[in-house]
């Protein structure tokens, strides 16, 4: 049995159509989840972008992030951001044992970062260069002119954030067409990999799109199937604040359009290197899994809590809820849902026991696919969250979010309040103690010394990303 993972970053759970979305055009996922298993409770054990992956990799937990080492070449360094530690087994790593062609094609650009591993154990590996502040090009500069477009006037006195977009904007400055962004030039490497290596016995592959992480700014016509006016500041980076005070109402529907049409060019190019599989005769042999690494923030108030952001605390569905759809080549389980809470680190176990592989001791998740045949069968009965010392627990009654000492707590009863729009902590202080107690043990009882030092740090608050908008981007902007 092959096994292809198709990861998307920051696509929020709520904008497909098998989720319940109503009006972003994705139809090429959609149909896929007619084919597959869509998981509505699938959560990263840690976060942001490099914890979930080594955990996708590998099978085993990121938090409490005893291994964080600080290496050059980290813009954020933050507690358990950082290479696949050298004696934890990859997935390819183990598929190579059973005779796997592997490939890895990626344009996350952070795994590949000096001193990142994130492609130890690949046959073949891509990195589409170019994302972001990625060091692809230091030419040829662009105006002021040209940044401002994308900026506010309560913005452009920003010179963080300006730095930022010029890099980004000098990076992708030679698109001419659509195949020119990374989601086309990703899938289409991804393609053409399939169709080159179809007659292996047995492959796996990892295709990783950035997209549709920010910066939001797919081809125009894109944009248009959701706003179709030329009459605001077209904003293409995400705020990291709150929204209001800082844009319109009208520059607000821009950035919901931007990321919406990122989303249906992400769908449109998925499509095409699902033609790829089909193509290649291999359809019919290969397990499938696409999964989001988080959401992200759009100011869909109240869940989104007003904010233009990801962030631990506070931890919101729009960025804690996943994508998580499996397609079992012989068609078990299509067009079904599973309500049942599970991890990302426990989607590789799950894969090699589909595939009749025996996963290592060392691999710390479960199988989920029982619970997939026979709703009967039980998962977890809560899940970690982490993003440093922010930790948010969930269970089928609550939802807790504090920091791992119980400051700032936030508690929603997960049924009756979906939108997090009635904090009882104040009235159940037991209950937070006893969330509290379970993200303590998977800490390994303690909390780690490590984490003391962050106690103030921004996943425990926006506020530390300062008192301006573009707080995380002006970190990313310290490429000169």
């Amino acid at each position: 049995m092959n096994i292809i993972i198709v990861c998307f970053d920051s696509l929020r759970q709520d904008h497909l159509g098998v989720y319940g979305n109503k009006w972003i055009h994705t139809p090429n996922l959609d149909a896929f989840a007619k084919e597959a298993v869509a998981f509505t409770r699938c959560y990263p054990e840690s976060l942001p972008t490099l914890q979930f992956r080594r955990a996708l990799h590998t099978g085993r937990r990121t938090f409490p992030f005893l291994d964080t080492r600080f290496y050059k070449g980290d813009v954020d360094p933050m507690p358990g951001w950082g290479p696949i530690p050298q004696d934890q087994d990859t997935l390819a790593e183990i598929l190579a044992g059973y005779d796997y062609r592997s490939a890895f094609i990626t344009d996350a650009y952070h795994q590949f970062k000096a001193s990142k591993n994130f492609h130890r154990g690949f046959d073949s590996y891509e990195f589409i260069r170019g994302q972001e502040t990625d060091k692809y090009k230091s030419g040829p500069e662009i105006a002021d002119a040209v940044v401002e477009k994308h900026l506010n006037s309560a913005a452009r006195d920003n010179e963080a954030i300006k730095a930022f977009l010029k890099k980004y904007l000098m990076n992708v400055s030679d698109r001419k067409s659509e195949e020119d962004y990374f989601p086309a030039k990703v899938f289409s490497k991804a393609s053409q990999w399939l169709l080159d290596n179809r007659r292996a016995e047995k492959f796996f592959m990892v295709v990783d799109s950035f997209d549709p992480h920010e910066p939001w700014d797919p081809p125009e016509y894109y944009r248009r199937l959701y706003d179709p006016h030329d009459d605001t500041v077209d904003h293409i980076q995400s705020l990291y604040c709150k929204w209001e005070g800082n844009i319109s109402e009208r520059e607000l529907k821009r950035i919901k359009a931007n990321y919406a049409g990122e989303v249906t060019m992400c769908d449109r190019w998925f499509g095409y290197f699902m033609e790829a599989l089909k193509l290649s005769g291999r359809l019919d042999d290969t397990i499938v899994m696409v999964v989001s690494d988080h959401g992200h923030n759009l100011g869909y108030d109240p869940g989104d809590k007003g904010y233009i952001s990801k962030q631990g605390y506070p931890m919101t569905r729009g960025v804690c809820d996943l994508v998580c759809l499996i397609r079992h080549p012989s068609g078990e389980g299509a067009g079904t849902i599973c309500k049942k809470l599970i991890y990302n680190f426990d989607l590789p176990f799950t894969l090699l026991k589909l595939a009749g592989i025996e996963p290592p001791e060392a691999m710390e998740g479960m199988d989920v696919w029982p619970a997939v045949r026979d709703d009967s069968v039980a998962t977890r009965d809560y899940v970690t969250v982490a993003w440093g010392p922010a930790i948010t627990v969930i269970t089928d009654k609550w939802w807790y979010n504090a920091n791992i000492w119980g400051e700032g707590g936030l508690l929603y009863d997960v049924k009756n309040d979906p939108e997090h729009q009635n904090n009882l902590a104040e009235h159940k202080p037991d209950v937070c103690e006893q969330m509290r107690s379970l993200a303590v043990k998977d800490a390994g009882g303690t909390i780690p010394e490590l984490l003391e030092k962050y106690r103030n740090w921004p996943a425990c608050g926006l506020q530390a990303w300062g008192d301006k908008p573009y707080g995380t981007a002006a970190r990313h902007a310290k490429w000169k």
